[in-house]
């Protein structure tokens, strides 16, 4: 799976280095294996703060989280969250969505819901589905939207992020995206119309072999 994910990422247009940040010894030796970069990390509270002490020895401008559950992301997705950060040079944040078609993922705690102003940026971030529809959706709504487990900053955000004290909704909820919005930053989101399943389960993890097993084989 580690794998899939490395070789997807490296695939994207922008990207000059991926590099899996890990505590565990297997993970590392299973990238090494195939020839990628691991980088071994202390124990932390969230992915966002593992990615932090790798990016602190870094030389670069922008980092993007990609959670080593995601194999099935595309390489687009990973353009479309760069974009914001390249386009605005005063966006901390990026992340992207999609549109939920499935009621079973709207419904599902392990798929994270978000609800994003008129100009993209997140209001919130739950495992609940959100919004709620009160007499149905209103005139002019489209579908919900999916989290997708992808972010992109600016490193010298991501370090400040990593100090912030984790917040109530963040614990409440176990996002970590949610500390940035209760400390009062803007999340800019991206709407892509890749889907792509985060493995949180057995059954997540029998729908993704599936898939795989159906696309051609990429190099």
């Amino acid at each position: 799976m580690i794998e899939h994910v490395y070789r997807r990422a490296a695939a994207a247009r922008g990207v000059d280095a991926v590099v899996v940040a890990t505590d565990d010894d297997r993970i590392a030796s299973a990238v090494r294996s195939f020839g990628g970069i691991a980088a071994m990390t202390t124990a932390h509270r969230t992915g966002t703060d593992r990615i932090a002490q790798v990016a602190a020895g870094l030389p670069c401008e922008l980092v993007l989280n990609l959670q080593g559950d995601e194999p099935l992301i595309e390489p687009e997705t990973i353009e479309a969250v760069i974009a914001p950060l390249m386009s605005d040079p005063m966006l901390e944040m990026s992340t992207v969505c999609v549109a939920i078609s499935d009621q079973s993922e709207y419904d599902d705690p392990n798929v994270v819901k978000v609800v994003k102003d008129r100009t993209g940026r997140a209001l919130y971030f739950s495992r609940a589905p959100i919004p709620h529809f009160r007499g149905g959706p209103p005139e002019g709504f489209s579908r919900p939207f999916k989290h997708i487990g992808l972010y992109g900053y600016r490193r010298t955000f991501l370090l400040k992020f990593a100090m912030l004290a984790q917040t109530p909704l963040e614990r409440t909820e176990s996002l970590e995206q949610l500390r940035a919005l209760e400390h009062g930053y803007r999340i800019q989101t991206v709407e892509t119309r890749y889907d792509s399943i985060g493995v949180d389960t057995p059954e997540d993890l029998d729908r993704v072999r599936r898939q795989l097993m159906a696309e051609p084989a990429r190099t």
